[in-house]
């Protein structure tokens, strides 16, 4: 069954099917790998369309250097166990290098997954960070960060060198989000505003020229204003979809900043938001929404039904559970990326239909990414 299925077989699902599909996608069901029990969703009878694969607390899990040290620390007694993420907040991924922003931390940590090495950015020297947050790549692996602090995006490349400073004494009020297309030659940033002002809105950049343009949107609830948005992405349909959160919905707009449609509202129930996060695109256009009091992400199709849920919330920490998740991303194999801040982790999902030593963060995937010169 493909994951299409689960809205539409012979026509849509009823509304009641729809949350039961999502309560009981969200439970998960166990794959093994060896002896251990790795949760996929959904669960059976239906086929599963993605499958925990692993869970990243420190740079220890990442790289080669640190995983020899095991050996060491049996020896010595050392506790050392490489550096963990103080408060991790958002994640972008390019062909298996993730990238982590981390607030507490003030700097963004990048997994280099593929040639198990880490290292970070923006934590000293040109282009350092203060409240790192909002976090996206472009087509060449460049990689932009929102300092919330600072109220600017700071750009590097893709093995950490600074390049340059964006839309400084541009007025952001309160950036978090931010997205930029493949080209690097335009970047929107949300700018969330606060109860007390009316910045509620996504501020568009011409990278190049370091130019404010336009502004997308205003405070309010009508179609194509905001309250409190949170994160945008861009579609493989050029379409920008925005999480507006204080609204508790997704809205879509051309790269003008015209608005084209609307979907989801506040509830308990599949399809509906009660603290949506930061959103994400897989390679198929389907956009995936973190909710950070469901403790999950949901996958809808373009027109905004309801595919999946994938987590649940939870006190305890396990694979696939989640007390405050808030980052998301997806690679370019579908790998999903997901940041929990209150359990400190990154939790990897691998697509079933890619084997587990495919795609871009495997040595056969760096492999093929070094052949093509990227």
């Amino acid at each position: 069954m493909s994951i299409k299925s689960l809205v539409s077989r012979k026509g849509l699902l009823t509304a009641v099917q729809v949350v039961v599909v999502l309560m009981v996608a969200a439970c998960g069901a166990p794959v093994k790998r060896g002896d251990a029990q790795l949760p996929v969703f959904p669960p059976p009878p239906d086929e599963p369309r993605f499958i925990y694969e692993r869970t990243i607390y420190s740079t220890a899990d990442v790289s080669k250097e640190e995983k020899n040290a095991d050996l060491k620390r049996i020896l010595t007694g050392s506790t050392e166990s490489g550096d963990g993420m103080a408060k991790p907040y958002g994640v972008a991924v390019y062909h298996g290098r993730v990238f982590v922003t981390d607030s507490g931390g003030r700097s963004v940590i990048a997994f280099d997954i593929p040639s198990q090495k880490t290292f970070k950015l923006g934590d000293t020297g040109d282009g350092t960070l203060n409240m790192p947050l909002g976090i996206d790549t472009d087509g060449e692996g460049n990689v932009y960060v929102v300092d919330g602090s600072a109220k600017l995006v700071q750009m590097y490349d893709k093995d950490g060198k600074f390049i340059k400073t964006l839309a400084a004494n541009s007025r952001l009020s309160r950036p978090s989000g931010i997205a930029v297309d493949a080209e690097g030659k335009r970047m929107y940033v949300v700018d969330t505003g606060a109860v007390t002002n009316e910045k509620h809105r996504i501020m568009v950049f011409d990278i190049p020229n370091n130019k404010h343009l336009f502004d997308i949107g205003k405070r309010g609830s009508a179609d194509g204003e905001f309250n409190l948005p949170r994160d945008v992405t861009i579609g493989t349909d050029g379409l920008l979809y925005v999480v507006d959160g204080g609204n508790f919905r997704v809205q879509v707009f051309k790269p003008d900043g015209t608005f084209v449609r609307v979907f989801g509202s506040i509830g308990r129930q599949g399809g509906q938001f009660s603290r949506p996060k930061e959103a994400a695109i897989d390679p198929d256009g389907n956009i995936y929404v973190v909710d950070a009091a469901f403790g999950n992400f949901q996958i809808f199709n373009t027109e905004g039904q309801l595919l999946l849920a994938v987590g649940g919330r939870s006190e305890n920490d396990a694979p696939a559970k989640y007390m405050l998740p808030s980052g998301i991303a997806v690679d370019g194999d579908g790998r999903v990326y997901m940041v929990d801040q209150y359990f400190r982790k990154l939790e990897v999902y691998r697509p079933a239909k890619l084997a587990a030593d495919a795609g871009f963060t495997t040595k056969k995937g760096a492999a093929a990414k070094s052949a093509s010169g990227n």
